[in-house]
């Protein structure tokens, strides 16, 4: 496990050196006055911290999380296995644009405290409390912008995302029985589901949250050439540890991808550090063959893909979500490079166990289904949940597997 681990904290480091080399390491000062913006700044979706605090204190901030959350498994002795690879990568992922080194840290206490209540470990919760803090922009949206005098906002905005930690395990383990593991962002739909009832209760007592769309550009080259040479690593590596052989690449992608499919734990960490690496070059490619931008929320969904690689996702299962999702994009009102389309070709993935275990038919017409429905659920939760395409996976799911196992049904 030790090469597993050992990887994660180089990915980590590696955003960081990124961060530094791209101006944090000759503007310290600008650095630190940066990072106060990101923590600060009001990040319901979509706020992109490379547009807020510069490419410098965006990837420093990814990559302080990635470490952190490492070394808290490795105190847990915590085997690396795949589940590892997708929540940390997706951390990492949403540090670019929603979580940050201030807001995190009360969902994890929540869980923690969840887990002295059930007298077990923390470690049997320490990944819903990963996944969980797609929340984490709750906090900062109390502490800092809840117009609420004679109290401490900071202090109130811990309280409530703590109580929201305590919760989360019992109803993650709810709701992955709503869509029978077809949605690989299953917390991701609680969390959404929390943050709908979280805006109902704040427009009841009169608090309109506001819309926003920080969305950075001109950042396609510098950021392509650091990608893409990170996943060509990857596959080289991968391969390279495989003996130098691709043999058992095609056992891997017979998995439907379906929760729970543990890549690494099933076939191995070298195939997968290949599977992972081959998904982000795709995912990247994507999004430039699209004419969309290389920025915080991309870059965020690449990594999430590239994490899911170890953790349910292949190019077998991946393409034919994509597929209809682009299709969906080519005759919606929004352009294919929009963010609404870019975000939800990259992170609508999470239905790929749908054409995993049915067929790349069902996996497009989930994916068309997709890219409508996470268009049109935002309101709900007023962009207070990070995995807006989790909940609206969530709800494809829930809508579209009972059909298909009745036709399936009919046609044995």
């Amino acid at each position: 496990m030790q090469k597993h681990r050992v990887f994660l904290y180089s990915f980590g480091f590696l955003f960081i050196i990124f961060g530094l080399i791209t101006g944090g390491l000759w503007h310290p000062v600008d650095l630190i006055a940066n990072l106060l913006k990101i923590i600060t700044v009001p990040d319901y979706l979509l706020t992109d911290y490379i547009e807020i605090g510069g490419l410098s204190a965006a990837f420093i901030n990814s990559g302080i999380l990635m470490i952190t959350f490492t070394w808290f498994l490795h105190l847990m002795k915590l085997p690396t296995t795949g589940l590892s690879f997708a929540s940390i990568l997706t951390v990492g992922g949403f540090a670019l644009f929603g979580k940050n080194i201030f807001n995190v840290w009360p969902i994890l206490i929540g869980v923690f405290l969840y887990s002295l209540y059930k007298r077990e470990p923390f470690s049997r919760y320490v990944y819903v409390a990963y996944f969980g803090t797609a929340i984490a922009l709750l906090v900062t949206q109390i502490a800092f912008f809840l117009p609420v005098k004679g109290v401490n906002e900071i202090l109130v905005s811990y309280i409530v995302a703590i109580a929201i930690g305590f919760v989360l395990p019992d109803l993650a383990g709810y709701f992955l029985t709503t869509h029978k593991g077809y949605n690989l962002y299953n917390v991701g739909f609680t969390c959404g589901m929390i943050g709908m009832v979280a805006a109902a209760l704040l427009r009841t007592y009169g608090y309109e949250i506001p819309t926003q769309k920080v969305w950075s550009i001109g950042n396609n080259i510098v950021l392509s050439i650091f990608l893409f040479f990170v996943f060509a690593l990857m596959m080289y590596y991968g391969w390279k540890m495989n003996r130098k052989s691709l043999s058992n690449y095609s056992k891997l992608m017979k998995h439907s991808g379906r929760l729970v499919s543990d890549f690494v734990i099933f076939e191995g960490f070298p195939i997968t550090l290949f599977n992972m690496g081959l998904l982000g070059f795709s995912m990247t490619f994507y999004v430039l063959i699209t004419g969309s931008q290389l920025n915080g929320p991309t870059v965020g969904g690449i990594l999430t893909v590239t994490g899911f690689g170890a953790f349910g996702k292949h190019p077998r299962n991946v393409l034919p979500v994509l597929f209809g999702i682009t299709i969906g994009g080519l005759t919606n009102k929004y352009s294919l490079s929009d963010p609404n389309n870019v975000l939800a070709a990259l992170f609508g993935t999470t239905l790929s166990p749908i054409a995993g275990e049915f067929g790349p038919i069902w996996g497009i017409i989930a994916g068309f289904l997709h890219i409508a429905v996470v268009n049109n659920v935002g309101f709900l939760h007023g962009g207070l949940n990070l995995y807006n395409n989790g909940f609206a996976a969530g709800l494809v799911a829930m809508f579209l597997i009972p059909l298909i196992k009745v036709i399936h049904k009919k046609e044995d």
